[in-house]
């Protein structure tokens, strides 16, 4: 998946082109959708680097094994991202939860 096509997955669901992390605890990882956007004046981000960070959320989730998941999450969830409050989607690892956690 392109970081323009998951950029219009968000536009699709939310109308913004949000911020996105991927958050570790000590036990799970979550993809969070901040509710900063691009669209804002004050985001940090101009397009160009705002398109770098989502190719580089892409790629971990497809390293991970979980953009469909995740895909289908931001697709399913009726949470919306508003002022200080991310929409938070715990990430399935399944077997491979070793690799990525310490534990």
């Amino acid at each position: 998946m392109s970081p323009e096509d998951f950029q219009e997955l968000l536009i699709n669901k939310w109308g913004y082109s949000f911020d996105v992390q991927i958050r570790k605890t000590p036990t799970k990882v979550f993809f969070q959708v901040m509710w900063r956007y691009l669209e804002q004046v004050s985001f940090p981000m101009d397009e160009a680097e705002y398109l770098a960070h989502l190719k580089e959320i892409v790629m971990y989730l497809e390293a991970m094994g979980c953009l469909t998941q995740i895909q289908t999450a931001i697709k399913q969830t009726n949470e919306r991202p508003r002022l200080g409050k991310a929409v938070s989607i715990p990430i399935d690892l399944g077997g491979r939860a070793s690799e990525w956690l310490i534990s």
